[in-house]
C-alpha cells in the first residue's frame, strides 16, 4: 500500500513538472522583430539636484535651480530611466537633439533595462 501511495506521489509530481515545463517561456524561441518593436520611453538628463521640500515650496515663475553638471559637460541618453548612452545638446529642423559622444556597450545596456 505504500508502495501505491509512493506511486501515485511520483505520477502526480511528474505530472505538475511536466505542466510547469510547458507554461515556462523559451526566451531563445522569442522573436527578434517582436522585441525590436517594443516601444520605450527615450529622455536626456541635464542634471540633478536634491531639495528641501520648504525649498521646492517656494519654487515660482523666474526661480532658478542649480543642477550638478557643468556648462558644457555631457548630457545623459536615458532610456527607461536607464543610462544607455551621453552625448552633446544639438538642434535638427528647430528642435533639439543629441549627438552621442559614447554609447554603453550593447550587453550592458540590454541587461540593465
Amino acid at each position: 500500500m505504500a508502495d501505491t501511495k509512493t506511486a501515485k506521489s511520483e505520477e502526480v509530481e511528474e505530472k505538475a513538472n511536466a505542466v510547469e515545463s510547458e507554461a515556462q517561456v523559451d526566451t531563445s524561441k522569442i522573436d527578434a522583430e517582436v522585441l525590436q518593436n517594443i516601444p520605450v520611453t527615450v529622455s536626456v538628463e541635464v542634471g540633478r539636484t536634491s531639495l528641501k521640500i520648504r525649498d521646492l515650496m517656494r519654487l515660482a515663475q523666474g526661480s532658478v535651480v542649480e543642477l550638478d553638471r557643468l556648462a558644457g559637460e555631457s548630457l545623459d541618453l536615458m532610456v527607461n530611466n536607464t543610462p544607455v548612452a551621453q552625448g552633446e545638446i544639438v538642434l535638427v529642423n528647430e528642435r533639439y537633439g543629441i549627438k552621442l559622444t559614447s554609447v554603453v556597450p550593447t550587453v550592458e545596456r540590454v541587461k540593465n533595462l
